[in-house]
C-alpha cells in the first residue's frame, strides 16, 4: 500500500496591495452621496450633494470610462496596479455605477421628493396642474419654447443626428407613414430640450414653490410639434460622450488652434453611456443602443428625472434659507484689510491664509494694487482656471494697458475650461499682456504669482503661491491655502520657475522650492526615505500629509517600506486613495481619513518630522502620475514660524475629524467615524470657522482699546 503523501502547505495568499483607481473614485462619489441621504444635512444642502454626484459621475463616464473604452477598442490589455485589465476595469464600474444610480434615485424619491414637498417646494406633473397653472403654462410654450424647438426627423437611409452630449433629448415615435413604400417600421424623430431655457418652470401657486419640467411640457404639447400625426411614445434619453482626447501639439499649427480642434471633436466623439427613461419600451432602447452603439454594459434605465446634476439651480434658489447650510463668510483680518498696502505687509512678514475660512481677498487686492502701483515693473501668473468675471484677469489686462510687463501663462488643456481660458487669452492679448498657451507636453498646473516692484532698498518681489485656483468664487467653496512672501531666496525661485518654463530652460536647482516634472517626486521620495533612516537609528518617524488623490505607485510603495519601517504615518486625502492601511506587515502604520463636508476639500499639505527640526510643504500637486509626470507643479517648503504653526494645527485637526470623517480600512471599505464615549466630537470645518471668526473678533477686540487723544500743534489746532 502506497504510503500517503503529506498534503502541501497551503500558501498564503498574496496580498494585493492597491486599490483600484477608478473602484476608489466611485467609493468617493459614494461618500458624497451618504451626506446627500444624512437627515442631520439641511434639505437643500442634501438636494446639492445629490446634484454634485450626478455631475460627477458625468465626468467620470467621459474622462475615465471614456479612456478605458478606448484603450480597450486599441485591443490593448495593460492591467493596473491593483492587476486589473480595461476589460474588467469596466465591468466592475458598470456593476459599480448601476448600483450607484439605484442609490441616487432611491434618494431622491423615496426621501428628498417629499422632504422638498413639506417644505412647499412642489415638483408638479402636468396632468395634476390646476386650469390656471395650466393656461401659464400653455402660453410660455407657445411664446417661449414653441419658436426654440426643432424637431429632427430620423431617416433611416441617411445618418443620425449628432446628439450634443449631456443635453436632454426626446424620442419621439411615430407610426409608419401611410403609402411611403414597403416599410413598415414606425418614425422617429429627436427633439433636443433647449439647454438655454430653465429646466425648472415655475408655475402660480398660493404658497411655496412648485414647478414642472421643461421636458414634461414639451411632452405634453408634443401634438403641436407634429400636427396631423398620431404619437406612440415620447421617451427622454441623454448620451455622454468620450472627452478623453488630447491635443496632437506636433501636428497642431499652434496650440490654441488644436484645443478649439479638440472642441469640435468632443461633438461626435464615441458615445459611452446611454441614460434613457424607465418607460421606454424594448424597441426604442434597442433602436438607440444600435445607432449610438452603446452595449448594455453602459446602457441605464433612469427610474426618474434625468440629469439630476440640474437640482443644483434648484437647491440653490433664494427664499428658503431655512433649509440652507447656514451664512459663514470667509473672514477679513483687520490687519490686512485695506488702507493698509498689501506690499507694506509682506514687506513686514509672511502671510498665510486658508481658505474658505480666510477671505480671498488679499490675494486679489494684492494683484488689484500692482496693476495700479507706479513702482510695479513686472507681474508673471499662472491661469488654470478662472471665474467668468475674474477680477484678477481684469487687473492683469489694466496692468499691461499701464505699462507694464504682464505675461501670463493661461492653460488652454484645463479640461471643461478650454473655451473659458481660450477667450480669456484672447481678451488678454488685446490688452497688451504677453500670453503663452501653456507648455508643449505638459499641463501648467502651478499656482504662482509673482510681482517685480522697484523700492528705495532696490528692487522686490512679492509672490503668491497657492493650493488652488485663482478664482474668487471657487475660493469660497473649496478648503485651500495661500501663502505670500516677500522672502529674497522665494523670489529668486520664483523667477528662475517662470524662465525655465517659458524660454527653453533647462533642469535647475531651487532653494524653496520643487518643481515636477523633474524633481518633485524624488523630493518627496527623499523626505521619506529620510524618515525611515531616522526610524533605523532609534529616532521617531512621523508624516502627516493632506491631499485630494494619492495614486502613484512609487510614492506608496515607498510609505510602504516606511510604516514596515515604524514610521508613523497619517493621511487625509479627500478623493482616490489607491493605498492600503493597516495590513499587517505592509502598511499597519498607516492611517487614512476622508473628509466629505459642505466644502469641498483641495489643500495639499506636508509635514515631514525630519529628525525634529520639521519640513512642511504646500504644493499644487496632487501624489497621481499625471501630476508629477505630465504637468507643471510646485512643492513649496514653508519656513515662517506661525505659517507651520497653522499648517500643523489644520493636518492634526483635519486628521482627528470624527463627524465628517471617514476612516479607510484594510478591507478598503470607508467607516464613518463616530466620537467615542465622553469623547470632544470634532467637525474639523467648523472648528476651523470658529477659529477664524475667534480670531477676527479679538483683533478688532484688541484695537478697540487703543485710545488715540488729539493733541495740540505747534500753531495750537487739533492734530
Amino acid at each position: 500500500m502506497a504510503a500517503k503523501r503529506k498534503a502541501a502547505p497551503k500558501r498564503a495568499s498574496k496580498t494585493v496591495s492597491f486599490i483600484n483607481r477608478e473602484l476608489s473614485w466611485l467609493d468617493f462619489n459614494q461618500r458624497v452621496l451618504e451626506e446627500a441621504r444624512d437627515a442631520s444635512v439641511p434639505l437643500l444642502e442634501r438636494l446639492k450633494f445629490l446634484a454634485i454626484t450626478s455631475s460627477n459621475l458625468d465626468e467620470f463616464f467621459m474622462v475615465r470610462v471614456g479612456g478605458l473604452q478606448w484603450i480597450k477598442a486599441q485591443g490593448r490589455a495593460p492591467r493596473d496596479p491593483a492587476g486589473l485589465t480595461p476589460t474588467r476595469q469596466l465591468d466592475r464600474i458598470s456593476r459599480y455605477a448601476r448600483k450607484m444610480v439605484l442609490d441616487q434615485y432611491a434618494c431622491f424619491n423615496e426621501e428628498l421628493a417629499l422632504a422638498l414637498y413639506q417644505a412647499r417646494i412642489r415638483q408638479v406633473s402636468m396632468s395634476r396642474l390646476d386650469a390656471e397653472q395650466l393656461k401659464y403654462v400653455e402660453r410660455i410654450f407657445e411664446e417661449l419654447i414653441y419658436p426654440v424647438v426643432t424637431p429632427v426627423a430620423v431617416d433611416p437611409d441617411k445618418p443620425f443626428p449628432v446628439l450634443q452630449a449631456l443635453a436632454l433629448h426626446l424620442a419621439v415615435v411615430l407610426p409608419p407613414s401611410e403609402g411611403g413604400g414597403t416599410s413598415s417600421a414606425p418614425r422617429m424623430a429627436i427633439v433636443t430640450v433647449p439647454g438655454n431655457l430653465a429646466r425648472f418652470l415655475t408655475v402660480p401657486c398660493r404658497d411655496g414653490h412648485e414647478y414642472v419640467l421643461l421636458e414634461d411640457v414639451l411632452e405634453s404639447f408634443m401634438d403641436r410639434l407634429f400636427p396631423g400625426e398620431t404619437i406612440d411614445e415620447v421617451a427622454t434619453f441623454r448620451v455622454t460622450r468620450n472627452a478623453d482626447m488630447q491635443v496632437r501639439e506636433d501636428e497642431a499649427p499652434d496650440l490654441l488652434s488644436g484645443m478649439e480642434d479638440i472642441l469640435e471633436e468632443r461633438r461626435t466623439s464615441a458615445c459611452v453611456r446611454l441614460e434613457i427613461a424607465k418607460g421606454a419600451s424594448s424597441g426604442l432602447v434597442d433602436c438607440l443602443k444600435k445607432v449610438l452603439e452603446v452595449n448594455d454594459a453602459f446602457l441605464f434605465r433612469i427610474p426618474g428625472p434625468l440629469d439630476l446634476s440640474a437640482y443644483m439651480g434648484l437647491a440653490t434658489m433664494t427664499g428658503f434659507d431655512e433649509y440652507k447650510d447656514e451664512a459663514r463668510p470667509p473672514q477679513l483680518a483687520p490687519d490686512l484689510a485695506p488702507p493698509t498696502s498689501m506690499f507694506d505687509i509682506l514687506a513686514q512678514r509672511d502671510v498665510l491664509l486658508h481658505h474658505p475660512y480666510d477671505s480671498f481677498d488679499p490675494v486679489v487686492r494684492l494683484i488689484d494694487e500692482a496693476a495700479d502701483d507706479p513702482g510695479v515693473l513686472a507681474i508673471k501668473q499662472i491661469l488654470y482656471r478662472t471665474s467668468a468675471r475674474s477680477p484678477l484677469v481684469a487687473a492683469l489686462a489694466r496692468a499691461a494697458e499701464k505699462g507694464k510687463q504682464v505675461t501670463v501663462i493661461v492653460e488652454l488643456k484645463a479640461r471643461f475650461d478650454e473655451a473659458r481660458n481660450i477667450e480669456w487669452a484672447r481678451a488678454l492679448e488685446s490688452a497688451g499682456v504677453q500670453v503663452i498657451y501653456g507648455i508643449r507636453g505638459l499641463k501648467t498646473h502651478a499656482k504662482v504669482c509673482i510681482i517685480i516692484r522697484r523700492e528705495a532698498s532696490g528692487i522686490r518681489r512679492y509672490i503668491h503661491f497657492g493650493t488652488g485656483n485663482y478664482n474668487e468664487n471657487t475660493a469660497r467653496l473649496y478648503t485651500d491655502v495661500s501663502y505670500m512672501t516677500s522672502g529674497e531666496d522665494y523670489g529668486a525661485d520664483a523667477a528662475t520657475f517662470f524662465n525655465t518654463i517659458t524660454g527653453y530652460g533647462r533642469t535647475t536647482d531651487f532653494r524653496k522650492l520643487e518643481m515636477a516634472p523633474t524633481g518633485l517626486r524624488a523630493r518627496l521620495l527623499e523626505c521619506i526615505e529620510g524618515e525611515i533612516a531616522r526610524c533605523g537609528e532609534g529616532q521617531k518617524g512621523h508624516i502627516m500629509a493632506k491631499f485630494n488623490s494619492l495614486v502613484d505607485p512609487d510614492l506608496i510603495k515607498a510609505l510602504y517600506r516606511a510604516s514596515r519601517a515604524g514610521v508613523k504615518i497619517e493621511l487625509n486625502v479627500r478623493g482616490i486613495c489607491c493605498l492600503r492601511p493597516g495590513v499587517r506587515g505592509l502598511s499597519e502604520n498607516i492611517s487614512v481619513v476622508s473628509i466629505v463636508d459642505r466644502f469641498l476639500e483641495h489643500s495639499r499639505i506636508v509635514y515631514f518630522r525630519h529628525g525634529g527640526d520639521p519640513l512642511y510643504f504646500i504644493s499644487s500637486a496632487d501624489w497621481m502620475p499625471r501630476n508629477l509626470d505630465r504637468r507643471i507643479e510646485l512643492l513649496v517648503v514653508v519656513e515662517d514660524p506661525a505659517a507651520q504653526a497653522r499648517l500643523n494645527h489644520i493636518l492634526k485637526t483635519c486628521l482627528k475629524d470624527n463627524v465628517k470623517g471617514r476612516e479607510l480600512r484594510k478591507d478598503c471599505a470607508y467607516h464613518r467615524r463616530h466620537p467615542a464615549s465622553r469623547a470632544k466630537a470634532v467637525r474639523s470645518q467648523d472648528a476651523f470657522y470658529l477659529e477664524a471668526c475667534r480670531a477676527v473678533e479679538e483683533m478688532k477686540a484688541g484695537r478697540r482699546h487703543v485710545f488715540k487723544p488729539h493733541l495740540p500743534s505747534r500753531d495750537g489746532a487739533l492734530e
